[in-house]
């Protein structure tokens, strides 16, 4: 007589459920094995801390005299701090927009009027404008002059002369008080 093995019910759910919860919790380990494993590598691909430093950089305003130029570095690049004077925010708010390449009225590129802050770099081939020392020449509109191609700026960064397209950016910037501004 052979003897057969008999299951109930119960036991045969008992083992389902017995399998299905081994099978979830060793997917999840080898989830979070292989998460945990490829974590350094994902972190390298975040910006390097000296990076993250030049996203912006704070300004003291404060010893900057009127009609004094000052530069500092943001993200590379050079950024143009002028403490413009009466006659000089006179000049850029007379001049007629139809009068410019890239028309851009003198508030649409200032926050206070004494204060322009723009990036120096020529937006024609990526040159280098002078006009920041007092011995540079500053162009036929008194702003910036690229020597590489003759293009001129005006006392608001606005291109009035030569082959640059636009006028030289505006950075992000916000005044932190009265003395101080944060680019960036």
């Amino acid at each position: 007589m052979a003897h057969t093995a008999s299951t109930s019910p119960e036991s045969v759910d008992d083992e389902v459920t017995r399998r299905d919860f081994l099978l979830i919790a060793t997917g999840t380990v080898a989830a979070v094995g292989a998460a945990l494993a490829a974590w350094p590598f994902i972190d390298s691909m975040n910006p390097a801390a000296d990076t993250l430093a030049l996203a912006s950089t704070g300004v003291d305003l404060a010893p900057v005299e009127v009609g004094q130029r000052i530069t500092v570095v943001w993200r590379g690049k050079p950024v143009f701090i002028d403490h413009r004077t009466d006659k000089e925010i006179e000049a850029a708010e007379a001049v007629p927009l139809n009068q410019l390449v890239d028309p851009q009225p003198d508030s649409a590129r200032v926050q206070k009027p004494q204060w322009l802050i723009v990036v120096g770099v020529c937006t024609h081939l990526g040159c280098i404008p002078l006009g920041q020392k007092p011995s540079d020449p500053r162009g036929d509109y008194g702003g910036w002059f690229c020597p590489c191609h003759g293009s001129h700026y005006d006392t608001a960064g606005r291109i009035r002369k030569g082959p640059a397209p636009a006028n030289l950016v505006v950075p992000p910037y916000v005044f932190g008080d009265e003395q101080t501004i944060k680019i960036g």
